[in-house]
């Protein structure tokens, strides 16, 4: 049988160490139980488990009339949100690393900006402040978008610029030695390898992106907390099995992005050779397409 694999941020504990944690760790499981035995118990007395509270659920005139919109609206606001956050989010981070401080200073202050702005004051300022700015309210979807957009994309363009940080240096040194420009260094070889690195980061925002969606409803935003949960409830009383129900498709939807992550960082042309070493970094450079 062969050894387990050592860590290299703390030691394999002995066998004094492996006992407290099978000992903590039963503690934990034993606690978590007992809250989800309380929880059941709890709303078992208030009939939050009966047929009445959950059949509505079951019904197609309730998915069709609540649910579905709502889902629809989250994505729909999810989906253009992730767009213009990445488009956004390229943009800033090229230009904070660029060499001009024309550039790279406004870029800077941007970005700081709306990371430290809270997302429901974004979302609120745009659409109760639009009139006051441009004469004429906007919609609650593109204030939704407005916000998820300049709070996201600010945070992407943060992954990126890590990203591209922690490149090798001799990867652009190997790229102003074949002749390329700033440019197309930065458009060829940097961000390419950046991005592919920083893949799981990425959809981990797009993740948060598609939850934070749910603020929308602070503007009178169809989406799928507002019509699947505030909706249901008002109509059947059932809160907690409605709750309970929105939780699950957002987790379902948020998986499935997860192993999308997995997949694309599993799958790009820049992950390890099956060999065991790295894929050779100089193979990015191909100086008769680039030149």
């Amino acid at each position: 049988m062969s050894a387990a694999p050592l860590s290299n941020l703390y030691e394999a504990p002995g066998p004094r160490g492996v006992r407290r944690n099978r000992m903590l760790a039963a503690a934990v499981t034993a606690t978590m139980l007992a809250v989800a035995v309380l929880v059941y118990v709890r709303f078992d007395a208030n009939q939050q488990w009966s047929a009445e509270k959950w059949s509505p659920l079951l019904r197609p005139d309730v998915w069709i009339t609540f649910i579905l919109p709502g889902l629809f609206g989250t994505l729909k606001a999810a989906v253009a949100g992730i767009f213009f956050a990445t488009v956004f989010g390229f943009a800033f981070a090229a230009a904070r690393m660029s060499e001009h401080r024309r550039f790279r200073i406004p870029a800077a202050v941007v970005v700081e900006f709306f990371r430290a702005v809270p997302l429901l004051l974004l979302i609120f300022f745009a659409f109760f402040g639009s009139f006051v700015l441009i004469g004429t309210s906007i919609s609650a979807f593109t204030a939704v978008v407005f916000g998820l957009t300049l709070y996201n994309g600010s945070v992407i363009a943060e992954i990126i610029r890590a990203g591209v940080h922690n490149l090798p240096k001799g990867q652009a040194e190997a790229a102003y030695a074949l002749g390329m420009r700033k440019g197309q260094v930065m458009r060829l070889v940097l961000l390419p390898q950046a991005v592919r690195t920083m893949m799981p980061a990425i959809v981990s925002q797009c993740v948060v992106l598609l939850k934070d969606s749910a603020l929308g409803l602070i503007v009178g935003y169809d989406e799928l907390v507002d019509r699947g949960l505030n909706g249901i409830a008002a109509n059947f009383s059932n809160v907690i099995p409605a709750a309970i129900l929105i939780a699950a498709i957002f987790i379902a939807i948020n998986v499935a992005l997860d192993k999308l992550a997995h997949w694309l960082h599993e799958n790009s042309s820049g992950r390890a050779r099956p060999g065991g070493g790295a894929k050779p970094a100089i193979t990015e450079l191909q100086p008769a397409e680039a030149l």
